[in-house]
């Protein structure tokens, strides 16, 4: 049976655009078929000894509006395709995935192999990685082609 539910993460990197078109062409394909769009943003806290300093309101309030400018791009690239749900969402990306994906009852998680956060990834693993060996539905990962 097809999928019915496409959920795609979009951070607005070329692989989450690769990820979004690919996502979009099964969704075309397949009668019924919807998509979820989700876009997570991290406001980043720093531990110094004991205390945990967050980010300034100021940070908080400019991640937020990129982010919705990110979740905007994604529903323009997406248009004419039964967008089902769109989502900004905060916290852990990889968790914050697959806990939508759960909520929204998606039957396939689409996206991209790397994104934006090359540092995190270097350090703590990829969101990819993490969503892979922890999702409980299929996950397509999507490399964009090499320019």
């Amino acid at each position: 049976m097809p999928f019915q539910h496409v959920l795609v993460a979009y951070d607005g990197s070329a692989q989450a655009q690769s990820a979004l078109d690919r996502a979009a062409d099964l969704v075309r394909s397949t009668p019924g078929a919807r998509l979820s769009i989700a876009h997570v943003y991290q406001i980043p806290n720093f531990v110094v000894g004991e205390a945990v300093v967050v980010a300034p309101v100021r940070m908080e309030l400019e991640e937020m509006s990129e982010s919705e400018h990110i979740l905007e791009e994604a529903r323009a690239r997406a248009s004419g395709v039964p967008v089902a749900a769109s989502a900004l969402l905060q916290g852990d990306p990889a968790q914050a995935l697959l806990e939508y994906a759960d909520e929204q009852g998606a039957d396939l998680i689409v996206i991209g192999s790397r994104g934006l956060g090359t540092l995190k990834e270097l350090f703590l693993g990829s969101v990819s990685h993490y969503v892979v060996q922890h999702a409980k539905i299929p996950v397509l990962v999507i490399k964009a082609p090499r320019e």
